[in-house]
This record gives structure tokens, C-alpha cells and sequence, in this order.
């Protein structure tokens, strides 16, 4: 298993992809900025890209020849965009929280990047992730549709939060008023957006291993 993801690294993942989470997080310096697009660009760039390598090296033939089972196959592949995820997410908190000392007093109109604002992403990843490697793993090949569907949702999961966090006087509140200084409340938010995160990546792969030995290679 280590092998399988020490493989897909050195194949897959060009060391562009490893210095990504330090450029993209760069950007939780732009004061007021929609910080969800720091994430994002994992989707929109990391993840097309790195499949796309996976696509021309004719990856799945190669792995198939190996001695190991297409669970592990699939195993290997989650971790590796787990990983990443949290490479990128990790390194976007610490700017955010170098970011907040900077930019104490200035209006946001969009999240700051505090603990609730981060279980909100990482329940966007996990959007992402069910539904990319449920679509991916129909054919281990295409992966146009998967990534178009799975970016489309957590877009749209990203603008109706945001909508809401601005529009509802409630959600508003917890998220730019007297909540952000609920350590306990903010704290329960993130936890809930890991759990949320282990919970549908977890789902997304059992339903790629169920899919995958269907693939013809």
C-alpha cells in the first residue's frame, strides 16, 4: 500500500502540484478576498491535471499488472487527494491565522478565515471528493465529467454558504459577529466539517471499490 502511494506520487504528482498549497495559500494575504477560491484551485488545477497524467501514462494498465488488488488501486489514489487536501487546507489555515494578526480591524464581507469558515471547506471537499471518485471510478479513465460535476457541486456549496452567511441574520452572527469569538461553538463547527470530510471521502471510496472491478483495463 505504501508502495502503491509512494508510485502514484512520484508518477502522478509533479513537485509543481507540492509547491501549489504554499502559492495558493499566499493568497489568504489578500484582505477581504474570497478565501474559498484558495481551495478551490485544487480543484480546478491539481486534480484535472494530475489525473490527466495518470490518463497518459496509461496508469490503471500499469498498476493492474502489479501484484496487488484493485482496492488497494483505488486506496492508493483516495490517500493521495486526501493528502494533498490537507496539505492545502493546513497551509491555508496558517496563513489565514497569520492573515487575521495582520488585518485586525479592517470589514469583511465575505468569510474570515476563522475555525467555522474551515469546517465549511472541508465539508466542500468532501463534496468534491463523492462525488469525483464515484463518477471517476465508473470507467478509471474519463476524468472530464467527474471533475466538471464534483467542482460544479462545491462551487455551489461554497456560493449558497456564503449567500447564507450574509443573508441570514443567524448565520451572519456565528460567522462575522459576536460568534467568532465562541472559541467553543467555532471549535464545533470545524470538528463537524472534519467528521463530514472522513464521512463522504469514506463513502466516495467504498462505492469507487465497489465500481472499479466492474472497469474493464
Amino acid at each position: 500500500m505504501y508502495n502503491l502511494i509512494v508510485k502514484d506520487f512520484k508518477l502522478g504528482v509533479p513537485k509543481m502540484f507540492l509547491i501549489m498549497p504554499f502559492l495558493t495559500g499566499a493568497l489568504m494575504f489578500v484582505p477581504g478576498w474570497i478565501y474559498f477560491i484558495v481551495l478551490l484551485y485544487f480543484c480546478w488545477i491539481t486534480i484535472p491535471n494530475m489525473f490527466g497524467g495518470f490518463r497518459t501514462q496509461n496508469d490503471s494498465m500499469f498498476t493492474a499488472m502489479m501484484p496487488v488488488t484493485k482496492s488497494d488501486i483505488v486506496k492508493a489514489k483516495v490517500s493521495v487527494i486526501v493528502l494533498l487536501e490537507l496539505l492545502h487546507i493546513v497551509i491555508a489555515m496558517i496563513f489565514g491565522i497569520i492573515s487575521n494578526s495582520l488585518y485586525k480591524n479592517i470589514p469583511y464581507y465575505f468569510f474570515t478565515p476563522h475555525m467555522g469558515f474551515w469546517g465549511l471547506c472541508f465539508v466542500m471537499l468532501a463534496i468534491f471528493n463523492v462525488l469525483f471518485l464515484s463518477i471517476y471510478y465508473k470507467t478509471a479513465y474519463k476524468y472530464g465529467e467527474a471533475t466538471y460535476v464534483a467542482v460544479g457541486a462545491a462551487m455551489l456549496f461554497a456560493g449558497i454558504a456564503q449567500w447564507i452567511g450574509i443573508q441570514s441574520p443567524y448565520m451572519h452572527d456565528i460567522f462575522y459577529g459576536s460568534g467568532i469569538d465562541r472559541t467553543a461553538l467555532q471549535a464545533s463547527i470545524l470538528i463537524a466539517g472534519i467528521l463530514i470530510f472522513a464521512a463522504l471521502t469514506w463513502m466516495g471510496y467504498r462505492i469507487a471499490v465497489k465500481r472499479f472491478p466492474k472497469v474493464e483495463i
